[in-house]
């Protein structure tokens, strides 16, 4: 029997309750009976479960991480290309370190990697390097709390002023390490720099970079040298586009004003561009965002080739359409990175990424499986 329109109700319900659409596909079920439809995305890679236990390396720990979703299973591909990156000889590294990094305790990773021959530009924020030669010549940034048992935030940090403390969230900072700072600006930094007269923020920071070791050793310091003087000795240079947004650039200024020192902001466009347009291969390491990151990927923009490696480290969301969270995909869409660059964006605080990216990375470089 057929309706009005020529169906056999009949036959189309077998063919419905068959395939669901009017169509047999009878071959597409598994021993069991079961239907499985065709798919052209799915890979079948399920998700495990991470295993931690006692003794086991952080190398161990990137790898459990594989078999686990969301940042985890970033975390576990960030290290893998950064493992790759680092292992390229290659390749030339670009370290772009934004944020508070230095002031919170990540100094002597940054400083590590340029020793030992992982990075060959580092682009970082004149607070970076202000902290960093705070810690070289004798300062110390101390353990502290974000507020007070029994006062206001506000309260807190109004008590924080008149004891002449500074706060970076639950880190302090006493303010005489900036006096001290100054002094060593202009007795061992800017008197050989102003003989030369208008310099690049590279060669400024080049030089800060040898006055902080000389002082560090001759005056015996405890704490390491740090991350400009691990460059300045290993021939790493140091890109601060944005100097100026620092203690370090406003000294720069004052004593601009009575001497003949200044700062050529554009001079180091010309070196950094050369070290990326001669790049056989490229990479960047990006933790936080802002203008170190961008002068970073920028460069890219006025060479021939692209990064063929990214990871980025960031506390930002993409959907904000800020420099800061935007996905190195999307830096792909600009030309910054090759179509076929290997990348990875992992969302989270940059001083719990960082160590375990650069440790983990490190363990597979030099205990490869």
């Amino acid at each position: 029997m057929t309706d009005d329109a020529g169906h056999d109700p009949e036959t189309d319900a077998d063919s419905a309750s068959e395939g669901g659409h009017g169509h047999d596909d009878r071959d597409d079920r598994d021993e069991h009976g079961h239907h499985t439809p065709h798919r052209e995305t799915f890979d079948h890679d399920p998700v495990s479960h991470a295993e931690v236990r006692a003794g086991m390396t952080v190398g161990d720990l990137a790898g459990e991480y594989g078999k686990a979703g969301i940042g985890a299973a970033k975390m576990h591909e960030a290290v893998d290309v950064t493992a790759e990156m680092f292992a390229d000889e290659d390749c030339t590294v670009f370290l772009s370190l934004a944020g508070a990094m230095v002031p919170t305790g990540m100094r002597r990773i940054v400083s590590d990697l340029i020793r030992d021959g992982y990075v060959d530009a580092l682009v970082t924020t004149g607070a970076n390097l202000t902290h960093d030669a705070i810690e070289a010549i004798g300062g110390k940034h101390h353990h502290g709390a974000e507020h007070a048992e029994g006062k206001t935030t506000r309260e807190h940090d109004e008590t924080l002023r008149d004891e002449g403390v500074d706060r970076i969230f639950n880190v302090y900072l006493p303010q005489e390490y900036f006096a001290h700072f100054e002094s060593h600006l202009r007795e061992e930094v800017f008197p050989p720099l102003a003989e030369e007269g208008v310099v690049s923020i590279e060669r400024f920071v080049r030089e800060l970079g040898r006055a902080n070791a000389e002082v560090n050793e001759r005056e015996e310091v405890e704490e390491d040298a740090g991350v400009a003087a691990a460059a300045y000795e290993s021939d790493v240079p140091i890109y601060c586009p944005a100097v100026q947004d620092s203690v370090l650039g406003l000294q720069a200024w004052m004593y601009a004003q009575t001497s003949d020192f200044s700062l050529d902001a554009l001079a180091d466009m010309t070196p950094l561009t050369d070290l990326a347009f001669e790049a056989e291969t490229a990479g960047c390491l990006l933790v936080g965002g802002g203008v170190p990151k961008n002068f970073t990927l920028q460069t890219m923009l006025v060479t021939p080739g692209a990064y063929d490696y990214g990871v980025q480290l960031t506390m930002d969301h993409e959907a904000t359409g800020g420099l800061s969270g935007a996905t190195l995909d999307e830096a792909r869409s600009w030309g910054k990175l090759e179509k076929d660059a290997r990348n990875v964006t992992v969302v989270g605080d940059a001083t719990i990424t960082l160590p375990l990216l650069v440790a983990a990375s490190l363990e597979a470089i030099e205990r490869p499986e």
